[in-house]
């Protein structure tokens, strides 16, 4: 297993970099609890889910791209984000860390169910709050318009 979940912004999570194989995941975390297929029709994508609930987080493979690794949706309290546990930071806080590693916030959204949403569009990073705490954070690879994705190395 691992230490400790990390979030690497555009590369990967732990040791796994976005564009690996289903297999590579399998030998880093082991069989998912769930696997989940999620087809999204307005945009075209299909994706395969493998849950770890235990751990607290679901990575997603792009089933159009070969099933590459392309994000990760977590909620464990001991996530790191530059060495720092991130669901400890307010929303402010979060903001200000991001600023400080050069990603500035680019939207945020209240949606009619009480959770906020703020986004860094250039790092791929979502934050999910409920009554004013990180409950969730969502973060993968970049998509361009020719709906490419950039897997870095």
């Amino acid at each position: 297993m691992f230490d400790q979940p990390e979030i690497l912004l555009l590369k990967g999570f732990c040791s796994l970099s976005f564009g690996d194989s289903k297999e590579n995941v399998i030998k880093k975390f082991g069989e998912p609890e769930e696997i989940q297929n999620l087809t999204d029709d307005i945009l075209n994508n299909n994706s395969l889910v493998y849950h770890y609930w235990e751990y607290g987080f679901s990575l997603f493979f792009d089933t159009n791209k070969n099933q590459a690794f392309c994000n990760v949706e977590i909620d464990n309290k001991e996530t790191l984000l530059f060495g720092i546990k991130i669901f400890s930071l307010k929303e402010k806080e979060i903001i200000a860390l991001m600023l400080e590693n050069g990603y500035e916030l680019s939207d945020s959204e209240m949606h009619q169910w009480g959770e906020k949403r703020i986004s860094f569009d250039s790092a791929g990073l979502d934050c999910y709050f409920e009554n004013n705490r990180l409950v969730s954070v969502n973060f993968g690879v970049l998509e361009t318009d020719t709906n490419f994705y950039y897997f870095p190395n």
